[in-house]
């Protein structure tokens, strides 16, 4: 017996609705011809058992039967239940429509999420952007003008016509770029006042000749420490340029004025003594030690000279101005018997120390205050600088001569453009060295015979102080505004420095050949006062910052046998107070 195989349960209607088996439908199905072969009705078949949802055509009911394959319809009429229904037939055919290639999918979203474009127009209506600022429609930049807005409002692209009505709008060349580079604004010519200004205050920016390093040698042979051996406190030590503070006598004593009192410090022991005091109402405007180191002479505010014993610490005697001195003693020079003082006025006066009428001679040459004053070593000249600008060269083998004799000086020299107060007689030729101020800057060597410039030094700053070494040809500079430094220099400078002398009175070139050292912020405040051992080897400094520092610039050449040790022993290291 054939058996038909079953279908898989995973395939089988799960519906709980069940088609009862009636003898008519039996019957019905038993004449419907499924195949052209033929098979007897199995029951067991559930495809046999289950009514397929098909159209009402198709649909069986009771007291109904299917048509035959070979039957026609009647008329589109169908009896159900005794009741004729019509149905509603389609007269065109389907055609699917048209699908664009490029266009993107639709993603399948819940009906409750909006489309994208729906989001962005709510969100932009409601909120705006962040990053854009929101303008009413009517309000239009107060720039632009009524016709401008005009014009501007129809046009919404990029169009060649829009962008020129843009430009002309906004007043931007369309050839022109927004931010550009141009030439720098020319230099404004007003205010005479101004202009001199600047011309005074460009020596205190030229640091072209200064190098960048603490300290620098253009010398590999040697080298010059860039430290004090010893630094003493001073405290009230008066920061004014066109005074002379600091003094070191030849018994290798250093006297120093802070303010109205006058200090000793011995170099052998480090004894701190206090020599004496100025009058009430008036300060020590300069100091300087007699040849033999036995005596001091202070010059004060009111134009008076003390003479001090610096062996026993007593005053000996006050030599008061004369009715012509007008002002302060700002400088002081010994020669043997005489001292020599320089006042506000632009006089100078010599005093013999030895007789009670103590002036014997005046001199008168300056238009300034004198500020610098020195003796050659033999006494044959004296050399003067003012706050005139001007060097001043006087014969000193006059003898002594009477109160009333008006000397005259040997010749003149007005190359400097600001106060000269650095003089120093050079000990081994009959050079004088001359440094001027702020505006000025240079360094001039003279001939003290005849009178000629033989050299320049461009130092880039203000020369306060000149010393010459004694057994090596160089000299050492300090220095104020800028750079507050020391600097040595060669003698005479290389070929082609700025020392090197063309022509008459023409001096070209540039000074960093001819430089040996630099101490760059030697203080912290201008170096305004200066002052060289009794051997030449070592150099005192003061400055406003209220210190002396000893600097150890040249070793004299048989010293150099010597331990180091024994090299100390006459300045030794360490921070003192000189109160």
């Amino acid at each position: 017996m054939a058996s038909n195989p079953k279908t898989p349960s995973r395939f089988r209607s799960r519906s709980d609705a069940k088609t009862p088996l009636t003898p008519s439908l039996i019957s019905s199905f038993n004449a419907i011809s499924l195949s052209p072969r033929k098979h007897p009705a199995d029951l067991s078949n559930p495809f046999l058992a289950r009514s397929r949802p098909a159209s009402p055509v198709k649909r069986a009911t009771t007291g109904a039967a299917f048509p035959s394959s070979s039957g026609v319809t009647h008329g589109g009429v169908i009896r159900k239940g005794g009741v004729e229904s019509r149905l509603d037939v389609v007269s065109h055919d389907y055609h699917p429509p048209k699908v664009n290639q490029n266009a993107r999918p639709e993603l399948k979203r819940s009906r409750s999420t909006p489309s994208t474009r729906e989001r962005t127009l709510s969100h932009s209506s409601s909120h705006g952007d962040r990053f854009i600022t929101t303008r009413e429609d009517d309000v239009a930049p107060a720039s632009l003008s009524s016709t401008a807005t005009a014009n501007l409002a129809p046009t919404a692209t990029s169009s060649p016509g829009h962008t020129a009505r843009l430009a002309n709008a906004t007043g931007v060349p369309l050839n022109r770029r927004v931010l550009a580079y141009h030439e720098p604004p020319p230099a404004s010519s007003n205010a005479a006042f101004l202009t001199t200004q600047r011309n005074l205050a460009r020596p205190l920016y030229s640091r072209a000749d200064l190098p960048s390093s603490n300290g620098t040698w253009k010398d590999k042979s040697r080298k010059v420490p860039t430290t004090p051996e010893r630094v003493l406190d001073a405290p009230g030590m008066v920061d004014d340029f066109y005074l002379n503070l600091v003094s070191w006598s030849a018994l290798n004593a250093v006297g120093v004025a802070l303010g109205e009192s006058t200090y000793l410090w011995s170099a052998d022991s480090g004894v701190v003594s206090h020599l004496g005091d100025a009058p009430q109402g008036t300060y020590v405007a300069s100091v300087d030690f007699s040849n033999d180191g036995a005596y001091l002479g202070i010059g004060l505010g009111t134009g008076a000279i003390e003479l001090w014993d610096a062996g026993t610490g007593q005053r000996l005697r006050t030599m008061q101005p004369s009715d012509d001195a007008g002002g302060q003693c700002a400088s002081l020079a010994w020669y043997a018997h005489v001292l020599t003082s320089g006042h506000s006025s632009g006089t100078i006066h010599h005093h013999d120390v030895r007789v009670p009428r103590h002036l014997v001679a005046t001199l008168e040459g300056h238009a300034g205050e004198v500020c610098g004053l020195r003796w050659s070593s033999g006494g044959e000249v004296l050399a003067s600088g003012g706050n005139d600008n001007v060097v001043n060269l006087w014969d000193g083998r006059g003898g002594d001569v009477g109160a009333t004799t008006r000397g005259a000086p040997k010749w003149t020299k007005r190359n400097h453009t600001a106060a000269v107060k650095a003089l120093a007689f050079a000990p081994w030729a009959p050079l004088l060295a001359s440094g001027g101020g702020t505006s000025d800057t240079c360094i001039h060597v003279w001939n003290i015979t005849t009178g000629a410039r033989l050299h320049t030094y461009q130092t880039g700053a203000q020369v306060t102080g000149v010393h010459w070494a004694r057994d090596r040809k160089e000299l050492v500079s300090t220095h104020g505004f800028p750079g507050n430094a020391l600097a040595g220099w060669a003698y005479p400078p290389p070929s082609g420095s700025s020392g090197s002398r063309t022509g008459a009175g023409a001096v070209a070139g540039s000074s960093s050949n001819a430089k040996i050292f630099e101490i760059r912020d030697a203080h912290d405040a201008r170096v305004l006062f200066s002052a060289l051992s009794p051997n030449g080897e070592v150099l005192v400094t003061g400055a406003g910052d209220e210190n002396l520092k000893f600097w150890r610039i040249w070793e004299a050449k048989e010293a150099k046998k010597k331990s180091k040790a024994k090299q100390e022993t006459s300045v030794g290291r360490g921070i003192l107070s000189i109160r």
